[in-house]
C-alpha cells in the first residue's frame, strides 16, 4: 500500500470511528462514591465485539512493563476537557483533579482456539494486541480493568473483574482469585492462579511515599512513556504527542527528557535493561521513601550500584527469605544471590515481588541473572 492510500485509509478509519462514538456517552468522572460497573466510567467502549477506547480517551504504553503474570495490558488515561498534567523529569506527571487512568489486563487466546474457561496463551507481555485503539475480543480473553481516579481528595484505585460473558466488568474491593493455564508456542503449560488485588493491596504498591500516605500513579513517569506509540492517526512519540494535544505541560522535547531501556531491545545495554526491569518491577517499593525502605534494598533508577542497591550487602530477612545465600546481590553469582532467589520462587512467603505474580517471569529471571553475573566484585574483601 503506498503512502497516500495508507493515509486515506488511516483517515477513514478515524472518520469511522469517530462516528461510532458519537453514539456512545462521554467519559463520566465519579467525583464521589463507588461506581458498580466499569461501564459507569464510559472510558472503555464493548460492544460485544471489540473494546475500544471512548473520546478523549488516550492510549499509552511503558517502554519495560511490569510483569503480571504474562497478562498483557491495554494502558488509557483521560483528563478533563482543557486541563493538562504538568511534567515532572523524575516522578509520575502530576495530574488533574478529574484524571482517570485505567489499565486492563487480557491474555491472547491460544492460536485457533476459543476460551475454554482456563486456558490462554504465554506470550511477550511487551506485544500489544491493541490496534487502532481497539482489542478483537475473539482473540483475547479480558480479566480485570484497574481504574486510578484523581479526586480532589487524592488517588482512588478501584479494581473491577470482566464476566465470563465479556461484557461488563463488576468492582471488586475484596479482589479476586482466578485459574488460569498458561499455553506456551510449544504446548507446554502452567498453572497460573490470577490474583486481583483488593483495594487495601493496591495501596500497598502505589503508595510510593511511606510520608505522603497517599495513593500516586507508578507508570505514567517520563522514562517510562519516552517511547513511539502506534496512534490510529500513526507513529509517534508519546511525550510529543501528548504534549501536541495539551494534555502534558512543560514537557521537553523527547530527546532531552530520560528515557527507560526496553527489556525486549536485545541492541540495549544489559546493564540499561536490567536497571529497568528493577526499576518498573522493584523500585516503586524498594526505594528511599518506598515501602520497603525498611530492608535497606532500594532498587530504582536513582539509587548508584553500591550496597545500597544490595551490592555485598547482608539481608535484612532471614532463614526462609533469604535462601541462605549472604547477601542480595553477590557480584558475579546470580545463583548465590537473595534476589534471584526470590525472583524465581513461586511460594508467597519467599517471592518477591509479594504481589502481581504467581509464577517466575522466566525471562527477567534471565535478565537479572546475566547482569549478576557479569558485575565486578568481591564481597569478602
Amino acid at each position: 500500500m503506498g503512502t497516500t492510500a495508507r493515509k486515506i485509509a488511516l483517515l477513514l478509519m478515524a472518520l469511522t470511528l469517530a462516528a461510532c462514538q458519537r453514539s456512545v456517552p462521554p467519559v463520566q468522572f465519579h467525583a464521589q462514591g463507588l461506581p458498580q460497573k466499569l461501564s459507569d466510567w464510559q472510558v472503555l467502549v464493548n460492544d460485544g465485539r471489540t473494546l475500544r477506547l471512548n473520546g478523549g480517551v488516550q492510549p499509552f504504553d511503558l517502554n519495560t512493563p511490569l510483569f503480571s503474570d504474562y497478562a498483557h495490558k491495554l494502558r488509557t488515561v483521560w483528563l478533563p476537557p482543557g486541563s493538562s498534567a504538568r511534567y515532572e523529569a523524575d516522578k509520575a506527571f502530576d495530574f488533574p483533579v478529574g484524571t482517570i487512568i485505567s489499565k486492563t489486563f487480557y491474555f491472547p487466546l491460544p492460536a485457533g482456539k476459543g476460551w475454554d474457561g482456563k486456558s490462554v496463551a504465554r506470550t511477550d507481555p511487551a506485544e500489544s494486541l491493541v490496534k487502532a485503539g481497539q482489542l478483537d475480543l475473539s482473540q483475547v480473553r479480558l480479566i480485570e480493568t484497574r481504574l486510578l481516579v484523581r479526586r480532589s481528595e487524592g488517588w482512588i484505585a478501584l479494581p473491577y473483574v470482566w464476566n465470563e460473558a465479556q461484557t461488563e466488568a463488576t468492582l471488586m474491593r475484596i479482589g479476586a482469585l482466578i485459574p488460569l493455564e498458561l499455553v506456551a508456542a510449544d504446548g507446554t503449560r502452567e498453572t497460573a492462579d490470577y490474583q486481583v488485588p483488593d483495594q487495601n493491596q493496591c495501596a500497598s504498591c502505589h503508595n510510593t511515599d511511606n510520608l505522603a500516605r497517599a495513593l500516586q500513579p507508578i507508570g505514567p513517569k517520563a522514562r517510562h512513556l519516552n517511547r513511539d506509540y502506534d496512534y490510529a492517526g500513526g507513529r509517534e512519540n508519546q511525550l510529543a504527542h501528548w504534549s501536541r494535544l495539551g494534555l502534558l505541560s512543560g514537557a521537553p522535547e523527547p530527546a532531552q527528557a530520560p528515557r527507560a531501556a526496553a527489556t525486549h531491545d536485545r541492541t540495549a545495554a544489559l546493564d540499561a535493561r536490567a536497571r529497568a526491569y528493577l526499576d518498573i518491577n522493584c523500585g516503586h517499593c524498594h526505594s528511599a521513601k518506598g515501602p520497603a525502605n525498611t530492608s535497606g534494598l532500594s532498587l530504582d533508577v536513582a539509587t548508584d550500584p553500591g550496597i545500597h542497591f544490595g551490592f555485598c550487602k547482608q539481608p535484612v530477612a532471614a532463614g526462609k527469605g533469604t535462601g541462605n545465600r549472604l547477601y542480595d546481590i553477590k557480584p558475579g553469582d546470580a545463583a548465590g544471590s537473595v534476589l534471584l532467589y526470590r525472583m524465581e520462587s513461586d511460594d508467597p512467603a519467599v517471592m518477591m515481588p509479594e504481589l502481581g505474580r504467581s509464577v517466575m517471569h522466566a525471562e527477567g529471571v534471565k535478565l537479572i541473572s546475566e547482569w549478576v553475573d557479569a558485575q565486578k566484585g568481591d564481597c569478602s574483601l
